[in-house]
């Protein structure tokens, strides 16, 4: 049985005293696209405050844990349960699917479910479609880390793709939205076709100066001085220092497109040390190549805190692995704006049995 529920204030407690259970909603992805449209600003400050809580030990945020399969090699799905807290104060876990050859199918490569779960009770009590809700989160982490990267060097003017899907797609939205504007865009991607309809996404957007299409990724690093991986690639494909030695800003959102060579020549960030220097990323290669973590500067948060510098006149690469402590905030934030709509959709019976003696 659903039913459209409208939140009345938190009572933990029901008259005699017990914990109440929360009710159990089901959101869709249209309501979280709802939720989430023109809040690109406010979705990147919800982002920076969840990394800030997280590096303040205000988290919970194990490794995330890989599904892969024997018969579909290039597929995997990736449990990330987290929690947080400060006044967000909610659990869960992202199940999200990477499906690459959907694309051929002419669907997305991911899909993906959140379960939010009660700080008090740890009942769930949402379920969101979340592959909107991941598709921000990410974007607006690419987004934050453009701004704080950059602010101790010239502030990029060209900006260029490699990797032209729904990730990247998200990513111009959050830049656009959050006060950049470029005066030329560079894309590149393995199927043309897929450039082309990305350059025409561009175009229709309203970005401004021209959106070029690329034969290759070395044009587009060579020509940009803000570049953005957004790929499907398994292991690295750019090997070559000499493409980035202009000095570019680089987020390297893929994890996995940039050789050793190129992050020993860099000044490295990442979202978290432990979690990104695993699962085969480049910049646990690199970790495995150079016998240690020196090449590391330090995380997007110690940027933000100003313990770190970026060094002007080196290419910088930021590399977030992705926390699920960000899919809990944007998600919560989900939640609360649908529920405070009274648009939320109860299923009333899903605990069948809340009496402990029956």
């Amino acid at each position: 049985m659903t039913t459209t529920y409208s939140p009345s204030p938190v009572t933990r407690l029901t008259a005699s005293g017990a914990q109440r259970v929360p009710p159990f909603a089901v959101i869709s992805g249209a309501q979280v696209q709802r939720a989430l449209l023109g809040q690109e600003r406010h979705i990147v400050e919800l982002v920076e405050a969840a990394y800030r809580l997280h590096a303040a030990g205000h988290s919970v945020n194990p490794p995330s844990c890989f599904l892969r399969f024997d018969d579909r090699p290039s597929s995997r799905i990736i449990a990330l349960p987290a929690s947080l807290g400060g006044e967000t104060r909610v659990d869960g876990l992202k199940w999200i699917s990477s499906f690459p050859q959907n694309v051929t199918a002419g669907i997305p490569r991911a899909s993906a479910v959140l379960i939010l779960n009660d700080h008090d009770t740890g009942y769930p009590f949402a379920c969101l479609e979340s592959s909107i809700i991941s598709a921000s989160r990410t974007a607006a982490s690419a987004a934050l880390a453009a701004d704080w990267l950059s602010r101790h060097r010239p502030r990029p003017t060209r900006l260029g793709f490699v990797g032209t899907g729904l990730i990247a797609r998200y990513i111009h939205t959050f830049l656009a939205r959050t006060g950049w504007s470029f005066e030329n865009i560079g894309v590149f991607d393995l199927s043309p076709d897929n450039a082309a309809a990305f350059r025409c996404c561009l175009e229709q957007s309203g970005a401004m100066g021209p959106v070029t299409v690329h034969d290759n990724a070395e044009q587009v690093i060579r020509l940009s001085d803000l570049v953005v991986f957004a790929t499907v690639a398994a292991r690295p494909h750019v090997h070559d220092p000499e493409w980035f030695a202009h000095g570019p800003l680089v987020l390297h959102i893929s994890l996995r497109d940039l050789a050793p060579t190129v992050l020993l020549a860099s000044a490295n960030f990442v979202d978290d040390i432990e979690h990104c220097l695993r699962a085969d990323t480049s910049p646990h290669l690199t970790e495995q190549v150079s016998g240690g973590r020196q090449f590391l500067d330090g995380t997007l948060e110690d940027v933000m805190a100003g313990r770190v510098i970026p060094p002007p006149g080196r290419p910088v690469v930021f590399s977030p692995f992705g926390l699920g402590v960000l899919d809990l905030a944007v998600g919560k934030y989900v939640y609360d704006q649908v529920a405070e709509s009274g648009d939320l959709q109860v299923v009333g019976d899903f605990f069948h049995e809340l009496n402990r003696y029956g």
